[in-house]
């Protein structure tokens, strides 16, 4: 009974501090109030607003940075968008793969900086040094390369949508790398779409984009 009653609260406290958001209390960037402060607005406990707070977090609307406070993030509720993503069959999720990552690929073969080619390199050798170990180790290296390749092409509406999707890009990775054997050719890949980008070369960019996620 102990735990049904602080789950409702919690939930209570997560309908009240999303009331607040979409009304426009907070504006987009802006740090939030200390937990000790949401607790006396409340009326509930510090640690009831942690939990509430880490909810708000998971569906995107939060982020909660370490030693520096909470910061909103959007005032738009991505939950429903993150669940769809969950629901995709494989073959949707490579369809959005497509058209998401491949386009942004593109984009960044145009747009992209010296700084972005070097943190592309850092995270593919870091990628690289896992490839052959533990498959959650290198999947969560891969995601961070993945992501950065978008980030590449510097269009903040980009990098956020794959950052949602990302958690389907990760479970469909896993299942892959746990039913058929590491292929080096394929990864190898991975080095080219970064010799293309850095080339400038946004048509062979895509195509080699299009190729490792048929793979």
């Amino acid at each position: 009974m102990t735990l049904l009653i602080k789950r409702s609260l919690v939930e209570q406290a997560v309908d009240q501090l999303r009331t607040r958001i979409t009304s426009g209390i907070w504006s987009i960037g802006q740090r939030l109030p200390t937990e000790p402060e949401l607790a006396h607005e409340l009326g509930i406990s510090r640690n009831t607003v942690r939990e509430a707070m880490r909810v708000l977090a998971f569906s995107g609307l939060v982020e909660i940075r370490q030693g520096d406070g909470s910061y909103l993030r959007t005032a738009q509720d991505p939950l429903q968008a993150v669940q769809a993503m969950a629901r995709c069959t494989s073959e949707q999720a490579r369809e959005t793969r497509r058209i998401l990552e491949t386009e942004a690929i593109g984009l960044a073969a145009q747009r992209r900086t010296e700084a972005d080619i070097h943190r592309l390199r850092q995270a593919l050798q870091n990628t690289a040094a896992h490839f052959h170990g533990d498959i959650k180790t290198y999947v969560e290296c891969d995601l961070v390369f993945h992501q950065q390749l978008v980030d590449a092409a510097h269009n903040p509406a980009l990098s956020e949508l794959y950052r949602y999707f990302s958690g389907v890009v990760a479970a469909a990775l896993e299942h892959n790398m746990a039913t058929t054997p590491r292929c080096q050719t394929v990864f190898d890949l991975h080095g080219q779409i970064v010799d293309a980008i850095e080339q400038c070369d946004p048509e062979r960019a895509k195509h080699l984009s299009r190729t490792l996620i048929e793979s």
